[in-house]
C-alpha cells in the first residue's frame, strides 16, 4: 500500500540503497514457489530494517515470523560479528526454504530458526535481545509484546510490522474484524505503555520502532 503518491514512492525506492543480489534471488524465488509471497519484506522496507540493525549493531535479534526468511537477512546484516538471530515460525513447509538461502548468505552460521508456536517457544530461548522484530499473527501481537519486553534489554528496539493494517486502523471499526481490532489495540498499548518510547513510521504496510526506556 503506497501512503504517498506512487511516482514519489518511486523516487524515493530509486534514491534509496538497492536490493542485494540475494535477496533478489529470494524475491523471485518467493514468487515462483511460495503461497501469498506479498507477506514478504519487500525491497524497500528490508533495506529499512537493514539500515535499523546496522544503527543498533546487536548482538541479539528475536523475529517472530520468518515467512521466507527475507527479513531474516536483512536483519542480520548489523549483527556484531558474533551476534545471533533467532527467528521463529510455525509453518515447516517453509523450513528447508529459508535454510537454502541462509546458508548461501554469510550469515547463515549466526541464524537459528525455531519451528513452532512463538508463544510456547520464545520462553524456552531464556537469553536477552537488543532487538526484536514482530511480523507474525496480529492478534497475537499484545501476547508477544508482554513475552519479550522483559527479555529486551534497556535501550533495546522493538520493530512492529503492518501496524496500518492497509489503512483499516482509521476506517469504521467493523465488528466482526477482530483483526483491525487486534492491530489498534496493539497500537494503543505501545502508545500508552510506559516501558517504551514509540514512533510509527508511514512506510509501505505501517511499522512501528519502540524502544525500551
Amino acid at each position: 500500500m503506497h501512503f504517498i503518491p506512487e511516482e514519489l514512492d518511486d523516487y524515493v525506492v530509486a534514491h534509496s540503497e538497492s536490493e542485494p543480489e540475494l535477496l533478489q534471488q529470494l524475491t523471485r524465488e518467493t514468487f515462483q514457489k511460495i503461497l501469498q509471497p506479498r507477506m514478504s519484506s519487500g525491497p524497500y522496507q528490508g533495506r529499512v530494517l537493514s539500515m535499523i540493525s546496522k544503527l543498533i549493531h546487536p548482538n541479539s535479534i528475536l523475529e517472530i515470523g520468518t515467512f521466507t526468511g527475507y527479513s531474516t537477512l536483512c536483519l542480520a546484516e548489523g549483527l556484531k560479528p558474533d551476534g545471533t538471530i533467532d527467528t521463529i515460525d510455525i509453518n515447516e513447509e517453509l523450513f528447508d526454504f529459508q535454510r537454502q538461502f541462509f546458508d548461501k548468505s554469510q550469515y547463515g552460521s549466526q541464524i537459528f530458526q525455531h519451528l513452532g508456536n512463538a508463544l510456547e517457544v520464545i520462553p524456552k530461548l531464556k537469553k536477552t535481545f537488543d532487538l526484536v522484530f514482530i511480523d507474525a499473527d496480529k492478534d497475537n501481537y499484545i501476547n508477544y509484546f508482554n513475552l519479550i519486553i522483559d527479555s529486551l534489554n534497556t535501550g533495546g528496539i522493538i520493530l512492529s510490522d503492518n501496524v496500518l493494517w492497509s489503512g483499516k486502523v482509521i476506517e469504521p471499526l467493523d465488528p466482526k474484524d477482530k483483526m483491525t481490532k487486534a492491530v489498534l489495540d496493539y497500537n494503543a498499548l505501545l502508545k500508552t505503555d510506559e516501558r517504551v518510547e514509540t514512533i510509527v513510521l508511514p512506510i509501505r504496510d505501517g511499522l512501528t520502532i519502540s524502544r525500551k526506556r
